[in-house]
C-alpha cells in the first residue's frame, strides 16, 4: 500500500474513478472541473477550466473546440497557482483525447512552472476495453497496490454478460447505432462497438478502438437500425434527451425502423460511456439492458439510461 507522502491530482474523470476502484480516494488532493465520481472528490480543489461553455449548443460547442484546436489552445487550462500550492507528487492525466480533458502536452508545460514539486506524469491512453484493464493494472504498480481483485471483479461481470447472449442466433442480434454528437452527427468508437458486440448487439458505422467517425444523416437513414442510443461526451440523462429531441423533429426520423419498434434511448453517456474507467463494465450492463430487456435487468433504467 501507499505510504502516507502520497498526493496525488487527477485531471482526468475515468483516472478518478480508477484510483477509487483501487482504494486509494484518500491520496487524491486534487481533481479536474469535470471529476465528479465517487461524490467524496467534490470537495477537493479544482485544478482546472474549461475555456469553452458547455452550456451552449452542440453545433456551437463544436465550432469552440475546432477554433481552440486549430489555434493550437487546449480546450481546458491548469490552473497551475492551485498545482503548486497541493505539491502533488504525481498527476494523472491522458493522451487519449485533445477534447475529453486536458492533454498530456499541457500537463507537461504546466508541471515546468512548478517551483515546490516536480510530480510524475502518469498518461493513460486507452482505446478498447483491454486498455482500461491494463491502465487499472499500471495504476495500482505505481502505488503498490494490487489491482488482481478489482480486474477479477470487472472481467467478471463482463462474461456474465457474454455467457448469456451467447445462445442468441443473429437474427436476435439487433442493428445498434450510438451516437457521440448530434451536430455534426458522429458515431460513438474507440471501446462502443466492442461493447455493443459483449451486450448482444451489432455495432454499425464503427470499428473497436478507433476515433469517432462523422456519420451523414442520409447514412443513418438509409442503414435503418433496428436500435438507436444517444451518448453524447459530457451530456447527462437531462441534456442528452434534449439533443435527441432536435434530431426526431427531422422527418425522416419518424420513419426509422428504430422509431417505429420504440427503440431509440438516451442515456448519461457523461457518467458512463465517455469515462475508459471501472464504469465501462456498468455502461455494458446498460447496453445489454437496453438491448435484451428479456435477459437483463440491472436496475439502471431511469438513473443510466430511458427510452427517448
Amino acid at each position: 500500500m501507499t505510504d502516507g507522502g502520497v498526493r496525488i491530482v487527477s485531471l482526468i474523470p475515468g483516472g478518478t474513478e480508477i484510483l477509487a476502484n483501487l482504494g486509494l480516494i484518500d491520496a487524491i488532493v486534487g481533481r479536474s472541473h469535470e471529476c465528479d465520481y465517487p461524490p467524496e472528490v467534490k470537495n477537493l480543489p479544482i485544478c482546472t477550466q474549461a475555456r469553452l461553455d458547455s452550456n451552449a449548443s452542440s453545433s456551437d460547442i463544436d465550432a469552440d473546440v475546432n477554433s481552440l484546436l486549430q489555434s493550437a489552445l487546449s480546450i481546458y487550462q491548469i490552473k497551475t497557482d492551485v498545482l503548486e500550492q497541493l505539491q502533488p507528487t504525481h498527476i494523472l492525466t491522458q493522451d487519449q483525447c485533445d477534447v475529453c480533458a486536458v492533454s498530456f502536452k499541457e500537463v507537461e508545460k504546466a508541471v515546468a512552472t512548478l517551483t515546490h514539486s516536480s510530480p510524475q506524469i502518469i498518461s493513460l491512453q486507452p482505446n478498447i476495453l483491454q486498455d482500461v484493464w491494463a491502465d487499472i493494472e499500471r495504476v495500482g504498480k505505481v502505488f503498490g497496490v494490487d489491482s488482481v481483485k478489482v480486474l477479477e471483479n470487472l472481467e467478471a461481470r463482463v462474461q456474465i454478460c457474454q455467457r448469456r447472449v451467447q445462445g442468441l442466433s443473429l437474427a436476435e442480434l439487433p442493428k445498434v447505432v450510438c451516437i457521440e454528437w448530434t451536430n455534426p452527427l458522429m458515431a460513438a468508437a474507440n471501446w462502443i462497438p466492442e461493447l455493443v458486440n459483449l451486450a448482444g448487439g451489432q455495432s454499425m458505422f464503427c470499428v473497436a478502438g478507433q476515433p469517432s467517425p462523422h456519420l451523414q444523416w442520409d447514412t443513418l437513414i438509409t442503414s435503418n437500425p433496428d436500435v438507436i442510443i444517444f451518448m453524447p461526451c459530457g451530456f447527462n440523462l437531462h441534456r442528452t434527451r434534449q439533443e435527441a429531441q432536435i434530431l426526431t423533429n427531422i422527418p425522416e426520423w419518424q420513419k426509422l425502423h428504430a422509431t417505429q419498434t420504440g427503440r431509440v434511448f438516451v442515456t448519461d453517456g457523461n457518467a458512463y460511456f465517455n469515462r475508459p474507467g471501472p464504469r465501462l463494465v456498468d455502461s455494458l450492463e446498460i447496453l445489454a439492458e437496453i438491448l435484451h430487456p428479456e435477459i437483463f435487468d440491472y436496475g439502471y433504467k431511469g438513473v443510466g439510461w430511458e427510452p427517448l
